[in-house]
């Protein structure tokens, strides 16, 4: 005996959407918080070259844990692209 269920997304792509943006505000938030904090060690501020190449970094490196996060939000992956 075989029972035929539909199965629902457990969540709507528009409950995704909203959930990941309040959780990018907090990792961008977050992410802040600790870049500033950690550009005042010492041997960040030792040379100029080295605080722009940290700002730059750190600036940029925010996106890698961001993408997994903005990938979920989407969707499930069988939409045709």
């Amino acid at each position: 005996m075989h029972v035929s269920v539909a199965i629902r997304p457990a969540m709507s792509i528009r409950i995704r959407k909203l959930v990941g943006a309040f959780a990018l505000i907090a990792l961008v938030l977050t992410w802040t918080l600790l870049a500033m904090g950690a550009a005042q060690f010492p041997v960040v501020k030792a040379s100029a070259l080295g605080e722009t190449i940290y700002y730059v970094v750190a600036g940029l490196a925010w996106v890698l844990p961001a993408m997994p996060l903005i990938r979920w939000m989407v969707g499930s992956g069988n939409s045709n692209r």
